[in-house]
């Protein structure tokens, strides 16, 4: 069991994050879209939107720094394992804070505006569980570890840079040591395994929106606009121009 959950499934939902955005591009690209609802309503997600979207900006940097950038490292340059875990959980409690209110006022807003709540779709809906699901416990990992101590040694907290960052690594060397994940405190291995299942949903869901830019707009040429002139006896542009488009003498 520990080497599925640490080893084969991750692997499973990369695959699947993979495949299924490749899938999803090639065969169903007008899908492709956030299926934006600011039509619908806008005084709510003029909140909602830039709390979450900001606030996730903080927690992925967040996880990236923490995941992948090796403790010795941040020792190399001086950073002391106090200095960095405050930075961390200061940093990580606002960012949490933000996504959570900004999820909040979203789903509310899905729930009780009647034209997007029948925009919404079941995967809609089981997107947001997952993604709501993962944020608490990240949350709750954070508040768990850092304040109550829950999980680390005697008066410290747990220092998940000494294993799932490693084997988080380790995951995209080919070589996850499924011990490393062991002794883990469960909040924390739960945390991983709904966030790999998350990404394996991923492609499937309005999350895809994250991988789209228009790129495009910087070579496409220009779209000229021409009017018709009149010219008599020939039969273009005979109709009489429109209010406030009378040619210039």
């Amino acid at each position: 069991m520990s080497t599925f959950l640490w080893v084969i499934f991750p692997y499973i939902c990369l695959a699947v994050f993979v495949v299924g955005h490749w899938w999803r591009y090639r065969y169903d690209k007008f899908g492709w879209t956030t299926r934006s609802s600011q039509l619908y309503e806008s005084r709510l997600l003029r909140w909602g939107s830039p709390l979450f979207h900001f606030g996730l900006l903080g927690v992925v940097g967040g996880h990236i720094i923490g995941l992948l950038i090796p403790q010795t490292w941040t020792d190399a340059v001086g950073i002391s394992e106090t200095a960095y875990h405050w930075v961390a959980v200061i940093g990580g409690m606002i960012s949490g804070i933000m996504v959570m209110v900004g999820l909040v006022i979203l789903i509310y807003r899905r729930r009780t505006v009647g034209p997007v709540f029948s925009a919404t779709t079941p995967m809609d809906k089981t997107m947001y569980f997952f993604l709501a699901l993962v944020i608490v416990l990240g949350m709750w990992n954070t508040i768990a570890s850092s304040i109550f101590g829950l999980g680390g040694s005697e008066g410290h907290s747990f220092n998940y840079r000494e294993s799932v960052s490693v084997w988080f690594r380790q995951i995209f060397y080919g070589q996850p040591d499924a011990s490393l994940m062991t002794d883990v405190p469960f909040g924390f291995q739960l945390h991983a395994l709904v966030a790999f299942f998350l990404f394996a949903l991923w492609p499937f869901t309005r999350l895809v929106h994250v991988f789209s830019a228009p790129v495009g707009y910087i070579t496409r040429p220009y779209i000229v606009y021409r009017t018709k002139d009149e010219r008599e006896g020939t039969g273009v542009g005979s109709r009489a121009p429109g209010r406030g488009w009378e040619r210039v003498q």
